[in-house]
């Protein structure tokens, strides 16, 4: 019998494709609050659920599930944001609402997926009654990160668990997307192993939390190639190259760098090096390693880059390893500017099944030993 999955922030519903990829599940309800990314869900789950906004919901009375997937509002602990960290009142804050989903339906699995900034980004709990009433006053910094407000959060619940970071890149993507996931399970739980689907072609982490990166022997590339793997920018909601021209990008990097001493302090643009593979007469430039590659892992060619002349979101779509259409499809009657801003805030797939993976053979060892 296939387990349940409630999906809390579920975007276009990328965690909890990784969960199906990994176990023998379906999707019983979402919560999804933006209505772009909500249509995209609807497209796929037309009989499933929305529950909208996670603040409003009385956890009591949804279907039980058996695994929640979240990756609660990122905006907050991103370092391309304000880094008003994982508190009262900010969008990251709502993490509050699934720690309650949890505790109340208690799902015999927990998947959180979130920005690198999480492992820095300050939070707030129950655990501090006041600033660095935790830890050596004398210390500067925030005493309490956002990672270990949600770990923190979840012990005081009974679930334990273990979090894995990897990179898009080490599951075979062409872009270096981090990302941290967390898995956990309540204390007394049964494990997973009787509903593991067999493994995918893609790698598996080690215990540890470490990647052989795909293709990292080079030998499936051709020759001209060996040695070659430049990766390209990860998508974002907000692009800073997307109204610029390559020349013009180019010249504002070198006056920032000039003023700052560190560039634009944001890295290269996805839009600006599409543009640039737009216009270039050599196929995908320096990142031709990476896009071959992927083609490989994913079994389809990389679009075009643009459409026209800007950021194409098929392209971005295909870099995300999605099944072609899954966002982009003109039935689900999104815009393309709302297609790129779902794609920049969500779950690679294959990205998260790994992780998850990774947790069930971890699960087993220590079982076992």
């Amino acid at each position: 019998m296939s387990l349940k999955i409630g999906a809390l922030f579920a975007g276009y519903g990328g965690l909890d494709m990784a969960v199906m990829d990994v176990l023998d599940t379906e999707l019983a309800w979402y919560a999804e609050f933006d209505k772009a990314p909500a249509k995209v869900m609807a497209h796929h789950h037309p009989d499933v659920p929305n529950l909208w906004d996670v603040t409003k919901v009385d956890w009591s009375a949804v279907e039980p599930v058996d695994v929640i997937t979240g990756g609660s509002p990122c905006q907050d602990l991103s370092h391309a944001g304000k880094r008003k960290g994982m508190k009262a009142g900010t969008r990251s804050g709502l993490w509050a609402s699934m720690c309650d989903a949890i505790d109340i339906i208690r799902p015999r699995l927990v998947v959180w997926e979130n920005v690198k900034g999480a492992l820095s980004a300050e939070a707030s709990s129950a655990l501090e009654q006041c600033p660095r009433c935790v830890g050596d006053p004398r210390d500067r910094g925030p005493v309490l990160r956002a990672l270990g407000r949600v770990v923190g959060d979840l012990a005081d619940i009974g679930y334990v668990g273990r979090v894995y970071g990897l990179r898009a890149a080490d599951v075979g993507g062409a872009h270096g997307r981090f990302r941290v996931f967390l898995c956990a399970s309540p204390e007394d739980a049964a494990g997973l192993g009787e509903l593991t689907r067999p493994a995918s072609p893609l790698p598996q982490l080690g215990r540890g939390s470490t990647v052989r990166p795909v293709g990292s022997d080079r030998s499936t590339l051709p020759a001209r190639l060996a040695g070659q793997l430049t990766l390209l920018p990860t998508p974002a909601v907000n692009d800073m190259g997307a109204s610029y021209t390559p020349d013009e990008w180019d010249a504002w990097t070198d006056r920032m760098k000039s003023e700052h001493g560190n560039g634009n302090g944001h890295g290269k643009s996805l839009s600006i090096e599409a543009k640039r593979l737009n216009g270039a007469d050599s196929g995908w430039l320096q990142y031709e390693a990476a896009i071959r590659r992927a083609e490989s892992v994913t079994g389809r060619p990389a679009p075009p880059p643009t459409k026209p002349g800007d950021l194409s979101p098929a392209f971005v779509e295909w870099l995300m390893m999605l099944p072609a259409g899954h966002v982009t499809d003109p039935v689900i009657g999104i815009s393309e500017r709302q297609q790129l801003k779902a794609l920049g805030n969500g779950v690679v797939p294959p990205q998260a099944a790994a992780a998850l993976r990774a947790y069930i053979a971890d699960e087993r060892a220590e079982a076992s030993a």
